[in-house]
């Protein structure tokens, strides 16, 4: 790896499924930001009822924040943190 190779591209993509006042869905980034990812696909439900159609058909759930990281459904921020306290999280993100 050379000096200006950052991993990024290794990453997978992280989607995550938000309202606008959701303090599980801050929590969630917070600790995904702290555990390295940059870039994270915010979709909103709250303005756009469809994406919540989409979000509840994808995930059998209803509640905010619904993540994803790559193809794998987290869950929700508790699962999320769950997984980082199992030390599953780095290894999701590294794949």
């Amino acid at each position: 790896m050379d000096d200006n190779d950052t991993g990024r591209d290794k990453m997978p993509r992280v989607v995550m499924y938000v309202s606008g006042f959701c303090p599980y869905c801050t929590m969630a980034e917070k600790l995904l930001r702290a555990r390295g990812v940059e870039e994270i696909e915010k979709i909103r439900v709250d303005l756009q009822p469809e994406q919540r159609a989409e979000m509840m058909q994808r995930s059998g759930r209803r509640t905010v924040p619904q993540i994803y990281i790559g193809q794998t459904h987290v869950g929700g921020y508790d699962d999320l943190s769950i997984l980082d306290r199992q030390g599953e999280l780095a290894s999701l993100l590294a794949d």
